[in-house]
């Protein structure tokens, strides 16, 4: 008979206390402020607004008025295997960028969209604690996935005059911080300022790793940069084509990373980041480069045209911008986040930011 255990009255511990669910939460993700609200699709408004979809003039979101090449859509409708998983490589894909940009395939990394190579970047290269420059006002993924990894962000904001870079103050930021990384848009969004190669050769000699984001360069006149990576050690570049290619709700982005640094990457890409049906999309869309000059050079027409047009609008002051968007200063007086909630109601949907204050960004949304 086995011997009976007597527990003594003060080794009872009492029921422990029930965890509320944040309590599994990291703490530098709880002090993270709610996003701003993402960019809500047609049908999303058209319920809000009890409009048709057509009946609303959509200038919210840097999204393409004319849609992919017609071989997108043959492409999909061509789709065969959806049940195999997708080529975690991206090869055909990265095979035709690198036809494209002249760059090879091996520098080149796939995405879904290049949101998930910002996040990369801030997965493989920085810890908590580490700090990044960043150039406001300026994309706010950057500041938000410095947040998320708990990442340092030390500022330099732009000349206020015509929001080009301050370079004398990020040679001496750098300096004093070290930060390991400096996020660069161009053309910047929101108000659609580029980086000329003077400046970003002046950057690259820094001791800083340069993130250059090129999600509007087919807009700017301007030479990508992706083969400069093959030159510099400091040196990634993202592109997109959510933009020019119209393929924005498929989500394909796209990187050219020097080799010592994409070797890295791959061990922390997620295996089929890329779906089969983006990636056929994207491989589609390469196929008519005439077509997408075709966008491109109506899409510069029509950014001259409205920026002529919004310079007449007696409340707005329009910036130039080399991009597919204008940021825009509202009037003395005015209101701007009711400027934009007035136009909704109207089926007018436009682009507003708390961060500032009197400012509107406004897109491109005519065919």
């Amino acid at each position: 008979m086995a011997p009976s255990i007597t527990i003594p009255v003060h080794h009872v511990t009492e029921a422990p206390k029930r965890l509320s669910g944040d309590s599994f939460i990291q703490p530098h993700i709880l002090k993270i402020p709610p996003t701003n609200q993402p960019v809500l699709p047609l049908e999303v408004f058209s319920a809000r607004l009890g409009k048709k979809p057509e009946e609303i003039i959509k200038l919210d979101a840097n999204e393409s008025p004319y849609g992919p090449p017609p071989e997108v859509f043959e492409a999909l409708q061509d789709l065969k295997h959806p049940n195999i998983y997708p080529d975690p490589e991206c090869r055909q894909l990265r095979n035709a960028l690198a036809k494209d940009s002249g760059l090879g395939a091996d520098h080149i990394l796939v995405g879904s969209g290049a949101d998930e190579l910002i996040e990369m970047i801030f997965r493989c290269v920085l810890v908590p604690g580490d700090r990044i420059l960043d150039c406001p006002p300026t994309f706010p993924v950057y500041a938000h996935q410095a947040a998320v990894s708990g990442a340092l962000l030390v500022k330099v904001p732009r000349k206020k005059s015509d929001y080009s870079l301050d370079v004398p103050l990020i040679e001496k930021m750098v300096d004093k911080e070290r930060p390991k990384c400096i996020f660069l848009a161009s053309p910047n969004n929101p108000e659609g300022s580029i980086v000329s190669d003077e400046v970003l050769l002046k950057i690259l000699d820094m001791h800083v790793l340069v993130i250059l984001d090129e999600a509007y360069v087919e807009f700017s006149g301007m030479e990508s940069r992706m083969k400069w990576v093959e030159k510099h050690e400091n040196l990634i570049v993202l592109r997109t084509f959510s933009k020019f290619a119209g393929l924005a709700g498929l989500r394909v982005g796209y990187g050219a990373f020097p080799l010592s640094i994409i070797e890295h990457f791959w061990k922390v890409k997620l295996t089929y980041n890329v779906s089969i049906t983006a990636q056929a999309a994207a491989c589609a869309a390469l196929q008519n480069p005439a077509y997408l000059e075709k966008v491109k050079v109506a899409l510069v027409k029509e950014r001259q045209r409205l920026f002529t047009l919004l310079k007449g609008v007696p409340f707005l002051k329009p910036s130039p911008s080399y991009a597919n968007h204008f940021l825009c200063e509202v009037a003395p007086g005015m209101d701007a986040e009711k400027l934009k909630d007035d136009l909704e109601s109207m089926g007018v949907i436009i682009r507003y930011n708390k961060s500032l204050k009197n400012y509107v960004l406004l897109f491109f949304w005519f065919s």
